[in-house]
């Protein structure tokens, strides 16, 4: 499944959020590194829903950049 990703720098470091697995966060000193912390979330978020015996979202966000003038 591939789930849309919120990535967002902040004074220290960045943050990560996936939209369609709430409470699925992750943080990271770089951009590569918040990349793999998120993967490694994802996964072990959605192993914990299967093992409580929850439904997994599916992915249902999408993204699009707009330009503004």
């Amino acid at each position: 499944m591939r789930y849309a990703v919120v990535i967002e720098k902040t004074q220290s470091n960045y943050s990560a959020y996936v939209p369609d697995l709430p409470g699925c966060v992750a943080t990271g000193e770089t951009i590569q590194e918040i990349k793999q912390e998120i993967a490694t979330a994802i996964s072990f978020h959605i192993e914990g829903l299967k093992k409580e015996g929850l439904l997994v979202p599916q992915p249902s966000i999408v993204c699009e950049y707009i330009e503004v003038a």
